[in-house]
């Protein structure tokens, strides 16, 4: 297929919107059924793969696919509790999922089972198409005046407070990542997590499903909730011990739960699916033709634009920055870049590295907005190339996680007080060598709009430009040093660029550093640290 570079192997159904907008770019095959092991064997051959919940992505599989060309996992949905995300990022394999497109359909999906709940809806149904009159036994309770505690106020919980304030209900909620200011901006009140629970007469479950939430409610958080409370879980399996939910509804503490997810999907001989008190359904928060196109169509997108190495919204382990400011942001990535191959050629072969520290000061260093909010994205440029001159694979997706692994602090200092610069970026290295400590420290700016210079190395005030190849010397500032470098250099053809000299005092330390148009040799380089009064000299390619 003529100009359709990449592979896509979708392995669970997507709609065919989704389709037809992948293959307008990459050759896409579908493949429903494949076993763990076939999708072990075939995964090495794609570029990307597309999943559902149904693929379970785990780190065997991921493994083989970054022993081949695999760069890309979509999740169509927004869980991505499937997908081993820890492993994906530690081989440089972007996650991308679609966290917008079923969020009308999960949060009426939730506000369905609430008033089935409350009314009694599946069993009055039951009952009456088998004959039975039983308006008595179906008594139900308005949600109106009830307060609904709403955990994990993200786009879900955030659109069933909304639906929930419209019946008339009093909303609780608590989320450890949401502003007071977001809260009353949704009108809602902010507590703690065992206040919504001892609050709630309705309890709404809207959180992933990480370490930290798997059995987030279970039989301690049970005994702190009102007697006859009543709880909904439309978003993961296992954020209730379901152990517990059973015990409480059979001792009345909870007078109903309807559920929409499970631990083990599909559930198989679970006693909670024996229970008048519960109302279950098969996963299908997000089962809306109108979810399933936007998920299929966005994750499309995404999957397309992380294919094409362009900004990609959703990705799960990767800083997205709004297109908008990329334009903005890209010269000062470029800097980055080579600030961070510099200061690893400027690392002695002896030295441990143990912290990566960047500083932003200026312009940069206002944190309020603009570049300022997105440093972030620029630390990990400097830190990927910083890593890059030690080992293979890093990308702006594993960046940080290899710096962790090999025991590199990294950390961002931010100023907006600066002398002779509109903005300075730094990165201070701290090493051993030896069992003594050092610190290797360059710095650099933009001229104008795009004009990258290195303006400072080891605090040695310099202003060379970043390209190429360039001899860098430490000295003691006396006469006789740099004429017989430059004599060596034309001895040896070499011709010099650019030459800048960087000194604190006369006869002190200081700094020289030459552009010069190839590369120099070893036997070279031998020379010119024989030169009287050098103690240092690096070789540095750009």
């Amino acid at each position: 297929m003529k100009g359709k570079i990449s592979k896509v192997l979708v392995t669970d159904h997507i709609s065919e919107e989704g389709i037809k907008k992948l293959r307008e770019f990459a050759e896409v095959d579908i493949e429903l059924e494949l076993s763990k092991e076939e999708l072990k064997e075939r995964i090495a051959g794609y570029d990307a793969l597309i999943v559902r919940s149904g693929t379970k992505v785990t780190k065997e599989i991921i493994e083989a696919g970054s022993r081949g060309k695999l760069k890309v996992i979509g999740r169509a949905g927004v869980g991505v509790d499937n997908i081993d995300v820890e492993a994906a990022t530690e081989r440089g394999i972007m996650v991308v999922n679609a966290p917008e497109a079923n969020t009308i359909s999960a949060a009426e999906h939730t506000i369905a089972m609430l008033l089935s709940l409350s009314r009694k809806i599946p069993t009055a149904n039951i009952s009456l198409k088998s004959g039975r009159w039983e308006r008595k036994k179906h008594m139900g309770v308005e949600v109106n005046d009830k307060v609904l505690g709403v955990i994990g106020l993200g786009r879900v919980g955030s659109e069933v407070a909304r639906r929930a304030k419209g019946l008339g209900m009093r909303v609780v909620a608590y989320d450890p990542f949401i502003s007071a200011e977001r809260a009353r901006e949704l009108g809602i009140a902010l507590s703690s997590f065992n206040e919504v629970l001892s609050a709630a007469d309705f309890i709404s479950l809207h959180t992933p499903l990480t370490k930290d939430t798997h059995h987030l409610i279970g039989e301690k958080e049970f005994e702190l909730m009102k007697d006859g409370v009543r709880v909904i879980n439309c978003a993961r399996g296992g954020i209730i011990d379901e152990g517990a939910l059973r015990d409480a509804l059979k001792s009345g503490k909870v007078a109903g739960a309807a559920l929409d997810v499970f631990e083990h999907e599909p559930p198989g001989e679970n006693e909670l699916l024996a229970m008048e008190e519960v109302i279950v359904t098969p996963h299908l928060g997000a089962s809306t033709e109108e979810a399933q196109k936007a998920a299929a169509m966005v994750i499309a997108e995404e999957v397309i634009e992380a294919l094409k190495n362009k900004t990609v919204r959703n990705a799960v382990n990767m800083i997205y920055v709004q297109e908008e400011l990329m334009s903005t942001l890209k010269p000062y990535l470029v800097l980055a870049e080579k600030l961070g191959r510099l200061s690893a050629q400027l690392i002695p072969k002896s030295g441990r590295i143990e912290q990566f520290n960047v500083s932003y000061e200026g312009e940069i260093g206002a944190a309020g907005a603009g570049i300022g909010k997105n440093t972030r994205l620029i630390t990990v440029a400097m830190l990927k190339s910083f890593l890059s001159w030690f080992t293979d694979g890093v990308n702006y997706v594993n960046a940080e996680t290899i710096a962790k692994k090999f025991g590199i602090k990294v950390t961002e200092s931010r100023t907006e007080d600066i002398e002779n610069f509109s903005s300075l970026i730094s990165v201070a290295t701290s090493l051993r060598v030896e069992e003594k400590e050092e610190i290797k420290t360059v710095a650099g700016t933009l001229f104008g709009k795009d004009d990258p210079r290195i303006v400072k190395i080891d605090g040695y005030r310099v202003d060379a430009s970043p390209s190429g190849y360039m001899l860098i010397c430490s000295f003691l500032d006396k006469p006789r040093v740099i004429g017989p470098v430059c004599v060596i250099l034309g001895d040896k053809g070499i011709n010099i660029a650019g030459m800048q000299v960087g000194r604190e005092k006369t006869g002190g330390e200081a700094v020289m550093v030459l552009n010069v148009d190839g590369s120099v040799s070893d036997d070279t380089m031998e020379e010119i640290k024989k030169v009287k009064n050098i103690f240092d000299v690096k070789l540095v390619r750009l």
